[in-house]
């Protein structure tokens, strides 16, 4: 179905979250400026050009159609916020950000995109104002955490360059790269765009290793809007990924891409926490109208009409990784980037929220994301007990203004149990008690089950390495479990002869054989043990 001109502009203000918000504001809009305290460490900067030589970003062939003669492996240039000692160089400006923008892609040969000269224009009253970081101040002494920073759908890597900063002075080391899409600047809404996405970011994970102030037994991924389904797929497929954060995450606008990418939240047992903006929540059905219909965005990320909504299945998948929500009440979609809060364009069509929210309430509230993204990472990465405790706290007992945000906490359920936890318990407590151990495991777990192919295989294993009498321990918990399999018994037989138990060999071969008269395995065991006598 083809969405007419005004059906689309209203459901991309819909994504942004312009023009939902009943209330008009009375008074001119404040502008936007960072007021949480900063913690102990200044903050440096670096500009870092570097490659995906896995990846072809480039075409063959320039616009004009002529043989491309340049590199045309993946650009990522990559900003580092990091603790840093004092310097007296000036900090950053918001217009030394912009200045990035140019050669983001283009390295060497700079050229300013048209969003770029957009967003000067927009954020005209700021472009003087400074922020924190200073390019290229020397590093502070120690190692300290990662955070790989995802921006939002087709963002600069600086879009939320005042939390990036924030983290730092608090002992964090914070890399991210633009939002671009597979072969081209901009990011694209679909499976290509949030596959790229995620591969930056794992490709920044490696990165983060290689740096010698960095402390990489914990990395935390953040990640605003589009940035943040990429974080999820990114979460999903390297175990390296910690904690995750989503600044209302595309996840929950785009949950058929989930299933296209085969990313399963019930199968992450990381923590999670997710800021939900006010105006528009998929998971309690506040679905948006057009005529009679209802409309949420579909898997290939264009918005579809039907007559119901679609739920996103994130939050009530998400069970074996402790999950924190806090819904943001005042602030919409865009209001969680803190570029984005400088963009006076996009707010000059804002008109207020439910519960007459303005701008000063959505400016107000972006520090309680960060303070919160802060405790965060603490809790988790850094084990800090306080830090735990704030998070499973009510936002009112944090000290956060009534009707600011809610905030709920929900604790990771067991996860199931698994075969590796099998071989960890069995390898504690020793193979002499592998039997009474998958007792265990399934009273812990009526649901756990082992497939035969990998106690055979388990056991082959432990034989391969001379580990006789565990492997012939696992070949008879397998028999137990699969009374019927002449193989097993074939193998135990084997095992047997191995470790010089002959008798035991031959009684062995004869039970595989009454159970499979033609295993011509145990034929040919039992021939071998005749002729050796």
């Amino acid at each position: 179905m083809k969405l007419g001109v005004a059906s689309i502009l209203w459901m991309a203000a819909c994504w942004l979250g312009v023009g939902v918000w009943g209330a008009a504001q009375a008074t001119p809009a404040p502008l936007f400026r960072f007021e949480a305290r900063p913690g102990p460490y200044p903050v440096g900067l670096q500009v870092v050009e570097q490659y995906d030589h896995s990846r072809v970003y480039r075409h063959s062939t320039d616009a004009l159609g002529r043989p491309y003669r340049g590199e045309r492996a993946r650009p990522l240039q990559t900003l580092i916020w990091y603790p840093a000692e004092r310097s007296q160089a000036k900090a950053m400006t918001l217009a030394d950000y912009m200045s990035l923008w140019a050669a983001e892609t283009n390295f060497g040969d700079p050229k300013t995109p048209y969003q770029a000269k957009e967003w000067r224009s927009s954020m005209s009253a700021y472009l003087s104002q400074s922020l924190r970081a200073v390019r290229d101040a020397p590093m502070a002494a120690g190692r300290f955490h990662a955070v790989i920073y995802s921006p939002g759908q087709s963002d600069p890597s600086w879009d939320n360059a005042d939390l990036c900063e924030y983290l730092a002075s608090f002992g964090y080391v914070v890399v991210a790269s633009p939002s671009i899409g597979a072969t081209s600047r901009g990011m694209t809404a679909d499976l290509a765009g949030a596959n790229a996405g995620a591969a930056d970011i794992t490709f920044l994970v490696q990165y983060v290793q290689t740096l010698h102030n960095v402390n990489s037994s914990g990395i935390a991924v953040i990640g605003h809007s589009w940035g943040g389904i990429a974080g999820l797929f990114a979460a999903a497929r390297d175990s390296r990924i910690s904690a995750l954060v989503a600044l209302d995450g595309a996840m929950r606008y785009f949950p058929g891409l989930l299933e296209l990418a085969e990313v399963h939240p019930e199968r992450l047992s990381i923590p999670f926490l997710f800021f939900m903006q006010g105006d528009y929540s998929v998971e309690l059905r506040e679905s948006c109208t057009v005529g009679e219909n209802k409309c949420w965005f579909s898997s290939d990320g264009e918005a579809s009409l039907r007559g119901e909504p679609r739920e996103s299945g994130v939050f009530k998948s998400w069970t074996h990784g402790d999950l924190i929500v806090a819904h943001m009440l005042g602030m919409p979609h865009a209001g969680l980037s803190s570029m984005w809060q400088r963009h006076e364009d996009y707010w000059s069509d804002w008109k207020g929220s439910p519960g007459d929210y303005n701008r000063e309430d959505a400016i107000k509230g972006y520090p309680w994301v960060a303070s919160y993204t802060l405790k965060f990472l603490q809790a988790y990465l850094n084990h800090d007990a306080a830090a735990m405790e704030f998070l499973r706290a009510s936002a009112a007992a944090n000290g956060v203004p009534a009707h600011y945000m809610a905030v709920s906490y929900r604790r990771a359920a067991p996860a199931a149990l698994s075969f590796d936890d099998f071989r960890a318990e069995t390898g504690q407590r020793g193979f002499e008690h592998v039997a009474g151990v998958y007792e265990e495991f399934r009273k812990r777990d009526p649901g756990f089950l082992i497939d035969g192919n990998a106690m055979l295989d388990w056991a082959d294993e432990l034989l391969s390495d001379d580990h006789l009498s565990e492997g012939i321990a696992v070949l008879n918990l397998d028999i137990q479990m699969h009374p019927d399999s002449g193989n097993a018994y074939g193998r135990l037989a084997r095992a047997y002869v191995m470790s010089g138990q002959k008798q035991s060999a031959i009684s062995t071969y004869q039970r595989a054989l009454t159970r499979d008269p033609s295993n011509r395995a145990a034929k040919k065991g039992m021939e071998d043990l005749a002729e050796s006598h």
